[in-house]
């Protein structure tokens, strides 16, 4: 028996309300507005195979508008996925439920981007997108579509400017999204906070542009049929009613963030003709949709019998294992590279070092496409193994971002989502404030994604306040599952590229000097950076130390030399501990940090060119903090250094200050 695409789309509104009325939490309008796009997507053109959620050339799809998350486990679970369950939606945005609030990528098969902040999924699509033509050049048995739903909200953010005008720009055709353009927001009517054509908006980033009514299953599908085969990215606005089917909730706000009410479920199912209790989808309509989850069956196993005896099926699991991030060839790559530093001891910024290492990483991680927000020189991003990926050619291993931090941090998620690639992209630590949002999205999630932020601290100099990073190390650092890597010098470089390789499940700030340093590590085969603290001068056997000198990045050469004051003049005896990365630190046994940080009667000093906030953490309450606890100013990095008394000679009269008192 034919079952119409109505009640199948009802069936979507449905399990919907009746899941966020019973959690009493959620937004119901959403999904109630836009099912029968799903409806229309999912059963007609998705190609996707629910017995195995993580086949590699299924379509992707992304819901960025992920508020209304139900309607994806909705579809989900209709099209016989094994999670979410009936029981999960169910208990809908309740602890260990498939189906939480908003999608969670890793927590339910099946969900290929953990979305939320509106956005960001927007701008993850695009990385998949970029991910698709990239994997498609190198292998060419991978050949789909990447889709995505945003809503008012994913438009309004900036940072969907800044992800179409690069997708428009690199003609990702492969793209397509669906615009819920409901013209309502949590306030009300859109009309309250925007008038912008969206039609001109997308025509002027180079797009593909089609309108439908949303409620018209024959003009979405047309619609879809026609982005497949455009040579652009596609936007579809599809104008929806919210709440569609509730009698007296429909286009308004009523229904954004709140359920619909018991009453107006009653009136909704007697408006839509839906005789049915809640949670109850009949037998026809259930297995309409089952049947719609086994379309792709067919596509599925034919791919697979060309997989199995494909001559590249043996790099392509290469690749998707990332297994070029381990083994003997990285070591020896990075061995080798240690052992040049340690016999010619470059006094170097260690961006450039940075730089350096990624020339010869890139020789030998077929994995990692690189990039950078229009600092390719500066951040040392570009090497001369980086290959530009452009409209024309996917087979490079680097993107031009442009000016684009926001869009940057997300797209490369998005590139991490997608699997096989190991992203890294560069800005000024500064910038981190516009990469932060998708930074902590990647440590939520667990994504290796690697950001590497030069100009460190105020030796950034005459930029003044507005370019030198002064809270920013600490905010990173209060990341949960992000590891912020500040090296002293080329050697501490390496062995943090070392570790930002070695974490498959979270992401990493590599954080360099644009000044040069000294070379300070002598040791060529242990990788003292594991350790997130280490004493990198003085006798670490000693019982009697004097001053402890705590430092990170570019600061320890300060630090040493302070040491070195301390040592010959003052007759002191003195440790300095260079501390590339305080995450690291924490997952010590609890004998060596306190061999490190509990220095007995030790006088402890921090010295960083940046906030002291966090630093308590390690230290004790007398510790002299030499750091800088407001902006900064504009002049030359010596004199900016002399203003906020971080020299040699400024912090060895604290010290001794305080031996003189009451130390």
């Amino acid at each position: 028996m034919n079952v119409s695409q109505n009640l199948m789309a009802n069936a979507i509104r449905f399990l919907s309300v009746d899941a966020i009325q019973k959690a009493n939490s959620g937004h119901p309008g959403m999904p109630m507005g836009i099912a029968d796009v799903v409806s229309i997507l999912f059963s007609k053109f998705i190609k996707i195979y629910p017995n195995d959620p993580l086949w590699p050339n299924r379509d992707r799809f992304v819901l960025s508008a992920g508020h209304g998350s139900m309607v994806l486990y909705s579809v989900m679970w209709l099209m016989g996925f094994l999670e979410p369950s009936l029981d999960d939606i169910k208990n809908f945005r309740n602890l260990h439920s498939k189906a939480p609030g908003h999608p969670e990528f890793g927590l339910t098969s099946g969900i290929d981007a953990t979305t939320g902040p509106l956005g960001q999924g927007f701008a993850n699509a695009v990385g998949m997108a970029i991910a698709e033509r990239a994997m498609h050049t190198r292998f060419g048995f991978i050949d789909h579509y990447v889709y995505s739903i945003v809503g008012d909200g994913c438009l309004m953010e900036g940072i969907s400017h800044e992800s179409a005008s690069l997708a428009g720009h690199l003609g990702l055709n492969n793209l397509i999204v669906f615009f819920d353009n409901n013209g309502i927001s949590i306030d009300g009517s859109t009309e309250l906070t925007i008038s912008d054509d969206y039609e001109q908006r997308f025509l002027s980033y180079n797009w593909h542009v089609l309108k439908v009514d949303g409620h018209n299953y024959e003009e979405i599908s047309i619609a879809i049929k026609q982005a497949q085969l455009s040579d652009k990215p596609t936007i579809i606005i599809c104008d929806t009613i919210i709440a569609y089917g509730s009698p007296n909730k429909a286009n308004s706000a009523a229904a954004h963030g709140s359920p619909i009410g018991i009453d107006e479920l009653v009136a909704m199912r007697k408006n839509l003709s839906w005789p049915y209790e809640p949670f109850e989808i009949p037998d026809k309509i259930l297995t309409a949709w089952r049947n719609a989850g086994k379309r792709c069956e067919q596509d599925y196993l034919e791919w697979h019998k060309v997989f199995k005896n494909h001559s590249l099926k043996n790099d392509f699991e290469h690749f998707l294992s990332k297994s070029d991030l381990q083994g003997q060839k990285i070591d020896n790559v990075l061995h080798n590279l240690k052992k040049i530093y340690a016999h010619s001891q470059p006094a170097e910024a260690t961006r450039k070092s940075s730089g350096a290492i990624l020339a010869n990483l890139n020789e030998v991680v077929a994995n990692f496409i690189g990039g950078s927000a229009d600092l390719s020189i500066s951040n040392c991003t570009i090497t001369p193994g980086s290959k530009p990926i452009t409209k024309d050619d996917f087979s490079g291993n680097y993107i031009h971002y442009g000016i684009r931090e926001h869009a940057m941090a997300a797209i490369m998620n998005g590139l991490a989502f997608y699997g096989g690639f190991v992203p890294y992209g560069g800005t000024f630590l500064v910038f981190s404030d516009y990469c932060r949002p998708s930074i902590r999205l990647s440590a939520m999630v667990g994504l290796q994604v690697i950001y590497v932020m030069t100009h460190d601290s105020i030796g950034v100099g005459e930029d003044g306040p507005t370019h030198q990073p002064v809270e920013h190390l600490a905010s990173l650092r209060a990341i949960p599952n992000l590891f912020v890597f500040r090296p002293a010098d080329a050697s501490e470089t390496v062995d943090c590229w070392r570790m930002a390789m070695s974490f498959p499940h979270s992401p990493s700030v590599i954080v360099l000097s644009r000044q040069s340093v000294n070379h300070l590590s002598v040791n060529t085969s242990d990788n003292m950076v594991s350790k997130g603290m280490y004493v990198v001068y003085g006798n670490a056997g000693s019982n009697k130390i004097d001053v402890v000198l705590f430092a990170s990045g570019s600061d320890v050469s300060i630090a040493i030399s302070v040491a070195d004051v301390l040592k010959k003049q003052k007759d002191l005896s003195v440790w300095v501990i260079s501390c590339p990365c305080l995450e690291l630190f924490n997952y010590n046994d609890i004998s060596y940090r306190e061999r490190i940080v509990g220095s007995g009667s030790s006088l402890q000093v921090v010295i960083e060119s940046a906030s002291s906030f966090g630093w308590g953490h390690y230290v004790k309450k007398d510790a002299i903090f030499c750091c800088v606890d407001r902006f900064g100013v504009s002049a030359p990095a010596d004199k900016i250094y002399n203003y906020f008394q971080i020299t040699t000679d400024k912090i060895v009269g604290k010290i001794m200050q305080r031996f003189h008192g009451k130390h």
